[in-house]
């Protein structure tokens, strides 16, 4: 691995023999190495592949604590041991940088807001929860310091940012959002609430999820349905017509985003089976 530049003492950007840029950390990893310089393999813990439109902020870098890093490598470890989650550099290093932050800001007495918004997200995102909540008891070992409970629900948005394919952490709290807005426009359509632990449910949630990241990465939506179904099924399902319908309005006026047909077709099955098939079942 061929040196660039330093982050920190514990961290650098190096590039292979075909020329893809990597960020490493490692004990002393870039210490006294200067730009065209080898970096010793050893010395190498973790690497990263560096994402040209994601670029770390040195003096971010610089800032974070030698804890924050060392809890960082563990979650890290222990998410791709465990859940087979993978972080690029620019993720782990926003992930280093927010247990960095969080734990100075517990230190001077603060925690993480505890809002309704926050614990909705919670919900939406069981799984990804329970990797915080880990997380959380990685960074109390690691620093012995008592973390709000809250501070788990922030902590869960950069494993559901790392699932997600092309989304900034940014846009990962933005589709959480959107996801519990529309959650609530079909229990106030239905007069219900949702079983969030249901099966349907979870398939749901994660339609909407990876509907939403191909509207944020900007994918092209190519039709696959005949365009005959969606009004076939429309005139079939008339209430989860009207429910996509106002699911649409809310999107539009949130994100400027428009439904395609097959959005809509898969849609009005996904409703009525969260609204429906439990009740069946």
């Amino acid at each position: 691995m061929e040196f660039i530049k330093n982050y920190n003492n514990n961290a650098a950007l190096v590039k292979d023999d075909q020329g893809q840029e990597w960020i490493v950390t490692g004990k002393g990893v870039g210490f006294g190495l200067k730009p065209g310089m080898q970096v010793p393999e050893a010395k190498i813990e973790r690497r990263f592949a560096s994402e040209k439109d994601e670029e770390v902020e040195p003096d971010v870098v610089a800032g974070i604590t030698p804890k924050a890093f060392e809890a960082t490598d563990q979650i890290v470890k222990k998410m791709a041991d465990e859940y087979q989650l993978s972080f690029t550099g620019y993720q782990y290093f926003a992930l280093a940088d927010h247990i960095d932050f969080a734990v100075k800001r517990t230190l001077d007495g603060g925690a993480a807001p505890d809002g309704m918004v926050a614990w909705e997200g919670a919900k939406l995102f069981a799984k990804e929860y329970r990797m915080a909540q880990e997380a959380v008891e990685i960074i109390e070992e690691v620093t012995h310091i008592e973390m709000a409970k809250s501070e788990a629900i922030y902590l869960m948005y950069h494993f559901i940012n790392a699932e997600s394919d092309g989304t900034k952490l940014q846009d990962t709290v933005r589709l959480a959002q959107y996801i519990t807005g529309i959650v609530n426009i079909i229990q106030f359509q239905y007069g219900v609430t949702l079983d969030e632990g249901s099966f349907n449910y979870q398939r749901f949630v994660g339609h909407m999820r990876a509907l939403m990241v191909r509207k944020i990465v900007g994918s092209k939506d190519t039709a696959e349905l005949d365009p005959a179904i969606l009004n076939l099924m429309e005139a079939k399902y008339p209430e989860e017509k009207e429910t996509v319908d106002r699911i649409q309005t809310y999107l539009q006026n949130k994100a400027g985003w428009t439904l395609t047909p097959d959005d809509r077709v898969y849609l009005i099955l996904h409703i009525w089976r969260v609204t429906h098939r439990d009740e069946e079942e």
